[in-house]
């Protein structure tokens, strides 16, 4: 009974994840089909977080019922659903850090996004994000760009609006979320998400190409040809490109669900197999017994160690002969 009130009170319309009630540019039937998809099937994992938030059970479900391509984003809902129920009952407990520390812990990373569309649903800051991981936290400040990126297009991407708490390197982590719901919003249209990036302050375009890498490689829905158009159309910006394309390839591997798209990718986008960029994303991440001083949320004008990771995953792309 619980479940099912909190799915009236907070669920989300499925027909809020088609392309006509978006309004996104998609001319292609079969990226339609593969975007409306991933967001069918997000909302699928939020709803099913609502209705029981056990982490056990929960993750029991999302794997039995959800098809392995496809599965991170029903756990990404997930996430949004967990925390979204940590934000409105505080004293119950970190129903996220359980499903972390266990069933869920395979998709880490893409439950640390899911987090950032709570975030943006309730209108929170980076507060909320203290006791999660002081390094993937940043995703979830990518999760809340989607998020509005998504909801919220002419503000977010036409106009190219942030929300007014983010300050610091949070505005580059809601970019980087912008970036990848380019995808969605421009139809994984090369061009259009090319002519996109251009009209926002050149400084933003580093972080949005990031985006665009990892949801080309993780999301998927488009053939080699694309692809390659796409490694062109980034310029300059190849090696945010190939870091996105990084955390993507590294994220399925995490979970144990790659599919051949991502690996096609990986090999275009980054111009190695994954086996190799995987070892790539694992010798640039930060470990315990570095000495990276890591900000507090509320000193997020200092450069995260999060970003620190994701250069040193840049700077090994800058070097010409990786794409030969």
């Amino acid at each position: 009974m619980l479940g099912n009130i909190r799915l009236r009170l907070f669920g989300i319309s499925l027909d809020e994840t088609t392309v006509a009630k978006r309004g996104f540019l998609v001319s292609d039937e079969g990226v339609r089909e593969n975007l409306e998809k991933v967001g069918r099937i997000f909302v699928e994992g939020y709803h099913a977080a609502l209705l029981d938030d056990n982490p056990q059970t929960l993750a029991l479900y999302l794997n039995q019922e959800i098809e392995e391509a496809y599965r991170g984003f029903a756990f990404e809902g997930a996430g949004m659903g967990l925390a979204l129920l940590d934000m409105l009952t505080p004293w119950a407990g970190s129903r996220i850090q359980r499903f972390l520390d266990g069933p869920g812990n395979g998709h880490y990373y893409m439950i640390h996004v899911g987090v950032g569309w709570a975030m943006a649903r309730l209108h929170r800051g980076v507060g909320v994000l203290k006791r999660l991981d002081p390094v993937v936290r940043w995703l979830a400040v990518e999760g809340y760009g989607f998020h509005e990126a998504y909801f919220y297009t002419t503000k977010t991407v036409d106009k190219q609006e942030r929300p007014r708490q983010l300050t610091g390197y949070a505005q580059r982590a809601f970019d980087q979320g912008i970036g990848r719901c380019l995808w969605f919003v421009r139809g994984s249209d090369v061009e259009h998400i090319a002519t996109t990036i251009d009209t926002f302050p050149t400084e933003r375009h580093p972080d949005l190409w990031a985006g665009v890498g990892l949801s080309s490689a993780y999301a998927g829905g488009v053939d080699a040809d694309t692809l390659n158009e796409l490694a062109v159309a980034a310029g300059p910006h190849r090696p945010q490109l190939a870091q996105g394309t990084t955390f993507a390839v590294k994220t399925r591997h995490r979970a144990g669900n790659p599919t051949a798209h991502t690996d096609i990718a990986c090999q275009i986008l980054c111009g190695q197999p994954p086996e190799e960029v995987v070892k790539i994303f694992d010798a640039a991440e930060p470990t315990p017994n570095q000495n990276w001083a890591e900000p507090t949320l509320a000193q997020s004008k200092t450069e995260p160690a999060y970003e620190i990771w994701r250069r040193n995953i840049q700077v090994h792309f800058t070097r010409k002969e990786v794409y030969s």
